[in-house]
């Protein structure tokens, strides 16, 4: 294999993606580890640590963000339970788990006169999590969809239109399922005509005979990595679960990858960015969260290197042809048919993952 064609090999694409995403978090946590009087201590997502992002705020305001990147609401919370008071100025969160911090008296209230909170998308402000008390403690910053990814030269566009595309005869071992239980089984509920919000324990076995179905059809169920692989590379056609957050990043390197959000509906996520009750630098806390929301920083929020998604804020400053990628013009339509992630209580959602490894361990 040349050179030339080695470079432009689908997983060359992809590897050269994520390392990129990697080594800009790298770059960051390296400098922060370095610096001796932090100016703003950041726990984040691995999209904030891109200096594409965090530069212009640093020299705009002449302050240093350090970043130390997490995955998941649980990881978060406890590098916070293992830190001092005042450690931290702002986190990133799954906006859904906004109550959990409030809860454990972690964040302060936001000045929502400060906040360009009406040009968000109504769909994606998620009050009902983001507001408690009466108090805003957390914003959206960033949405996109668990959904069906797929490379539109190798299927029907005309059949991802259906959540049943994913059981169909027709796609036979040509599909990768992420292996995440709540969006996958969210997206189950959705093709068996359930609402993800109302899931209860007698919907297990319906939901549980839909999973099944799903993973008959599949050639693997695979970690994020795993399956956008399999996806980037043409080992599969279709990704349960993909999204714009897939094939966004990807789509100046492979053009025939695309997303759909299916007459069923996809299941929403979203996440939001919340300023500690104890830091220690409360205005530079406020200045970057009016940064990330303001049109430019959401332009770079929504791109960043590693893993693009849609911006909460309707006005981001995005290029004509970034938002023909995350189809920003559709998006009003999407956020109709789309649903939360399912929030189970404590038991359910143990039954929940049980469920989710008896259909990996099925033959």
């Amino acid at each position: 294999m040349s050179a030339r064609s080695a470079a432009n090999n689908p997983l060359s694409i992809l590897k050269r993606h994520l390392g990129a995403a990697c080594g800009a978090t790298a770059l960051v946590l390296s400098a922060a580890g370095a610096s001796q009087a932090a100016d703003l201590n950041a726990l984040i997502w691995c999209d904030h640590a891109d200096p594409a992002l965090l530069q212009p705020f640093e020299e705009a305001n002449n302050v240093k963000v350090n970043v130390k990147e997490f995955e998941g609401t649980g990881a978060g919370l406890a590098i916070v339970e293992q830190s001092q008071p005042g450690d931290w100025d702002v986190m990133v969160i799954d906006s859904i788990d906004v109550p959990r911090g409030v809860e454990k008296g972690l964040f302060e209230p936001l000045p929502e006169d400060k906040l360009p909170l009406g040009d968000l998308f109504p769909q994606v402000k998620m009050d009902n999590s983001t507001v408690v008390g009466g108090k805003r403690y957390g914003i959206t910053e960033k949405f996109g969809y668990n959904t069906i990814g797929f490379d539109k030269t190798k299927v029907d566009p005309a059949d991802m239109q259906s959540l049943a595309s994913l059981t169909s005869d027709k796609y036979k071992g040509k599909v990768a399922i992420y292996d995440y239980y709540l969006p996958v089984i969210g997206m189950a509920a959705l093709a068996i005509g359930k609402k993800t919000a109302e899931l209860t324990e007698a919907d297990l076995p319906a939901l549980k005979a839909e999973l099944l179905k799903m993973k008959a059809n599949a050639k693997l169920v695979g970690e994020v990595t795993a399956s956008q692989t399999a996806l980037a590379t043409g080992e599969v056609d279709i990704l349960v679960g993909g999204g714009e957050w897939v094939t966004a990043g990807l789509a100046k390197e492979n053009p025939a990858l695309d997303f759909s959000i299916p007459k069923e509906g996809a299941v929403l996520w979203s996440q939001s960015l919340a300023m500690f009750k104890d830091s220690k630098n409360k205005d530079v806390a406020l200045k970057f969260i009016q940064y990330i929301m303001s049109p430019e920083g959401q332009a770079r929020l929504a791109t960043s290197s590693c893993y693009w998604g849609m911006p909460a804020n309707s006005k981001a400053a995005l290029t004509d042809d970034q938002k023909k990628i995350l189809r920003f013009d559709e998006q009003p339509e999407f956020l109709a048919r789309a649903q939360a992630y399912p929030a189970p209580n404590t038991d359910l959602d143990k039954k929940m993952q049980d469920m989710w490894t008896e259909m990996l361990q099925a033959q």
